[in-house]
């Protein structure tokens, strides 16, 4: 008689399933890039998907130099500005923060997101840390960004998303002057991310509450005599009586959803200012119009329409570099059927 197989139902990789603590994800790494400073992290808010129409650039692809139709993820980008740069220097438990200077003028949507410092000397903290730097205490310079979301029509909502933000190089000195020049600015997409570059992309999938084993694991449904004396969408057992322990791999009822997820080497093919040149006849489903900066993002992002998605340099990128891609036609077919 021949052998079952069965293969395991569901991924162990992110357990514990349970609710992310924000909704703004976090990295908790950076890559170790080399040229000239420049913040690694971008901060955009989910819109929709489309299609757009290319010449395929993939070398040695079958369908090479051919018009290919591509699925892209269409994400807003408004502009984000700097609060803050920090220091920071290694210890025996990670990396410790120093100290920060925070841009003497900050949005009134900042002060309804954290308590903003009431007295802080700007140009005295970044002595501080410049004199930090020079006694070769500083390890890494970062900044402290935040969201302008009342710039959008899109996103209801005016509070400020904080985050913090890795700035290439490998001088401290040098990063410090970068993160000084552009405190209390305004960055845009265009000068973090250009057309054709790979980045990863994380944001908190969409949320479903909780479920049961059969849609939460992909459990099948039990036979009708087997499901006589419970349910029919429960697993058949939680495990032996001896010993009276019930495995955490065993499939189980509970949270679905609002996990955050990361997905490696997304492909930007559009970087846009005109919003009105990709949103479609009566605009993007759950969401509406595009009238500021955006980005194409090839593939699906995690997460559902207005989530906030984070953008970084790419952390496994083995991808050899490509030339900017050439968009024959956006689809601004109507979504709403």
């Amino acid at each position: 008689m021949a052998k079952g197989h069965r293969p395991r139902r569901g991924s162990l990789a992110f357990s514990p399933r349970v609710r992310a603590k924000s909704h703004i994800p976090r990295f908790n790494s950076w890559p170790q890039t080399a040229g000239e400073p420049k913040l690694q992290d971008f901060a955009g808010y989910k819109v929709g998907m489309t299609h757009v129409v290319m010449i395929d650039d993939v070398k040695y692809s079958l369908t090479e130099g051919m018009e290919i139709s591509v699925p892209v993820t269409v994400v807003e980008t408004p502009a984000v500005r700097v609060a803050a740069v920090r220091a920071y220097t290694s210890s025996a438990y990670g990396d410790k923060a120093l100290s920060e200077a925070w841009a003497a003028d900050l949005d009134e949507s900042l002060g309804k997101t954290i308590a903003l410092p009431k007295a802080s000397n700007t140009e005295s903290a970044l002595t501080k840390i410049e004199s930090l730097i020079d006694e070769g205490n500083v390890t890494d310079i970062k900044v402290i960004t935040y969201t302008l979301p009342k710039k959008l029509t899109g996103v209801p909502k005016k509070n400020s998303d904080i985050m913090e933000t890795a700035v290439s190089g490998s001088d401290v000195k040098a990063k410090f002057e970068y993160a000084k020049s552009i405190l209390g600015s305004e960055i845009k997409i265009s000068d973090v991310f250009d057309e054709g570059t790979f980045v990863d992309v994380a944001a908190i999938t969409t949320g479903k509450g909780t479920q049961g084993p059969v849609k939460r694991w992909g459990v099948g449904l039990m036979k009708g005599k087997h499901s006589r004396q419970g349910s029919l969408r429960q697993t058949g057992t939680l495990g032996p009586f001896h010993p009276a322990h019930v495995n955490w791999r065993v499939p189980q009822m509970g949270q679905m959803g609002y996990h955050q997820r990361t997905e490696y080497n997304k492909r930007i093919l559009k970087v846009g200012a005109d919003g009105d040149e990709i949103t479609p006849a009566g605009g993007f489903l759950n969401y509406g119009l595009v009238r500021g900066e955006y980005i194409l993002i090839k593939g699906s992002v995690p997460g559902p329409s207005k989530r906030l998605v984070r953008l970084r340099d790419p952390m496994r990128s083995k991808v050899p570099a490509m030339s900017e891609p050439e968009i024959v036609h956006v689809s601004t077919q109507s979504k709403q059927g």
